[in-house]
């Protein structure tokens, strides 16, 4: 090993020495400082790199072997299944935010962009990738454009989304009814002032239709245990079964009140602030001769939860509403003075300036009385980079079949 000229042997041990020199960096000095990486010290250490490793190539690529060898495919191949092997750890373990202590985490797998060991394995596929590029650079003809398309647009890619990750934004506001909020959160949980500001006009939220179960009276557990049967009410009523019961629902308000009615309780219709979901249902065992009926309602945060005791071990419930679709009717405010009139749904994010705003939660005790919706903002300076790259790529990959075509056919 180590004689000239090198392979593969060489380049996988490059590649597991920089993996032990990382690891034992992590383990002495502690993780990377991401954000001593943020704009503008990325851009310029990434074009001042490209730029060292151009001027080493033009001066000793006839002189030094080693200048000649790290744009060879033994060299590419070994840095890129090592990168690769990385990424699939990463993938496996969890990913723990930068911001979060990891003490005991010497090896850096739970932080893997900040961890010494993927950053010089990084860097390392990174010196390969441009010297390869430089040397076609040097010696470029008009059949290698799909090579360099290719290798420009990965260049970018990797360089846009490691490096970029400095400068993302992830933040989460909480907005009010009626109430224009420009402050968020951060994920250290400091407050930030936006460019821009947010109004909640109104939450709507669409529930699946109400389910009908049965629980034990002593546990409270659903039954049967393990696999709880339900009997989903759909629209024009209807009859089920659960478990020995036949269920018919007689009546049902998807916007009620409870009244006091002696003892018990019965449910109107009201179209207000705070209404919930009830229905008016009969339960029937024929093999114990047992009939119940009465009220039975999910409850909220201004009506009671109502079952109806079947028996001294079984009660009809209604559990709570699942939502099907919930999303905000927003107004949102630029520096500029320009309004935006929007909608934001779930994973149907609103985009403005640079930033995604997703739809994240809501006031979950009130449900779709809820004057509250929580949005998360992504900003990510460095995306347009990527897309770049990516595009490249697709077009290296067409250039590279078109061309391939083409000499096919002037063989024959």
């Amino acid at each position: 090993m180590w004689k000239q000229p090198w392979g593969f042997k060489e380049g996988y041990s490059i590649c597991i020495g920089l993996f032990i020199t990382g690891t034992l960096l992590q383990m002495s000095i502690g993780k990377i400082n991401l954000d001593a990486l943020a704009y503008p010290a990325n851009l310029i250490s990434g074009i001042g790199y490209f730029l060292l490793l151009t001027v080493l190539y033009l001066k000793y690529k006839k002189s030094s072997y080693i200048v000649s060898w790290l744009s060879s495919y033994q060299a590419a191949i070994s840095s890129m299944s090592s990168m690769v092997f990385m990424i699939v750890l990463m993938g496996l373990i969890r990913q723990t935010p930068g911001y979060i202590s990891m003490e005991g985490n010497f090896i850096g797998f739970s932080q893997m962009l900040s961890a010494w060991s993927f950053a010089l394995l990084f860097l390392w596929m990174i010196t390969i990738l441009s010297m390869t590029i430089i040397r076609r650079l040097n010696h470029f003809k008009w059949r290698d454009t799909s090579f360099m398309l290719n290798h420009i647009g990965l260049l970018l890619a990797l360089v846009g989304s490691i490096l970029g990750s400095a400068d993302i934004q992830k933040l989460e506001m909480t907005t009010m009814a009626g109430r224009p909020e420009w402050r968020a959160l951060n994920e250290r949980k400091e407050v930030v002032e936006l460019p821009l500001a947010i109004e909640l006009h109104k939450f709507s939220i669409k529930e699946y239709p109400p389910k009908l179960m049965l629980i034990d009276n002593e546990t409270g557990a659903s039954l049967p245990q393990g696999k709880p049967a339900t009997f989903l009410v759909e629209p024009g009523l209807g009859t089920g079964q659960l478990l020995d019961w036949t269920i018919s629902v007689k009546k049902y308000l998807p916007y009620a009140a409870s009244v006091p009615s002696g003892d018990t309780l019965r449910y109107v219709e009201f179209h207000s602030f705070g209404a919930t979901n009830a229905l008016y249902a009969k339960a029937t065992n024929r093999k114990k001769g047992i009939s119940r009926e009465g009220w039975v309602s999910c409850g909220n945060f201004m009506f009671p939860y109502n079952a109806i005791k079947l028996d001294d071990k079984v009660s009809l419930i209604m559990p709570e509403l699942e939502p099907q679709r919930f999303y905000s009717s927003v107004t949102v405010y630029l520096e500029s003075m320009k309004v935006n009139d929007a909608i934001i749904e779930v994973n149907k994010p609103f985009e403005i300036d640079g930033w995604k705003i997703y739809q994240l939660s809501y006031d979950e005790s009130k449900g779709r009385w809820s004057e509250v919706s929580v949005f998360q903002l992504v900003k990510d300076p460095w995306l347009p980079i990527v897309y770049t790259g990516i595009l490249m790529m697709v077009i290296g990959a067409i250039c590279m079949f078109t061309m391939a075509k083409k000499t096919k056919e002037d063989k024959v």
